[in-house]
């Protein structure tokens, strides 16, 4: 069993990668600057690292679940590169508009529901007092708050520079 440990929760689009409505391929992906790093630090730091992602465009049809596992794969590789991982992606594919019958419903993994921090809390052996989330949403902070970690609101810029400022609000070292 592996010990327990703080995590970083960090959304996807917006926080790691610039958000530029549904991406899903690997020539929209731009990387947030400072991103690469802060998953490596925290990684070197013993940290869990996990993604947290609403993924609505599976439900509206834009794309598919295996397209986007491609791009979680591509991404984790670029990572190992850089010498960072993430522990693992949590997605929500479902919304009630979705045009996807299967898709379309409610769900509690979908945020500001809390449902894939606490089953990554669950999933792994997680110190909830010392673990945060960065998001761009508002969404997203309900979504902390729901589940008992701090959130914190990234506003953009360089996402090495925004954790140094969290990790000093919470008393962490980096």
């Amino acid at each position: 069993m592996a010990t327990s440990r703080p995590a970083l929760f960090l959304d996807r689009d917006g926080v790691i990668n610039v958000d530029r409505n549904y991406v899903f391929r690997v020539e929209d992906f731009e990387w947030i600057e400072g991103a690469q790093d802060v998953i490596r630090r925290f990684n070197d730091m013993g940290w869990w690292v996990f993604v947290i992602t609403n993924q609505s465009g599976i439900a509206r049809g834009y794309y598919t679940e295996e397209q986007m596992q491609a791009l979680h794969d591509w991404m984790a590789g670029e990572l190992a590169m850089t010498g960072a991982r993430i522990d693992r992606f949590y997605h929500c594919p479902f919304h009630e508009d979705g045009t996807i019958p299967r898709y379309r419903k409610d769900s509690f993994d979908r945020k500001p529901k809390p449902g894939m921090l606490i089953r990554a809390m669950t999933d792994f052996p997680v110190i909830k007092e010392r673990s945060f989330m960065i998001g761009d949403k508002q969404a997203d902070m309900e979504a902390a708050m729901a589940a008992g970690v701090r959130g914190f609101l990234f506003g953009g810029g360089n996402l090495a520079s925004f954790t140094d400022w969290v990790l000093a609000d919470m008393g962490e070292k980096a």
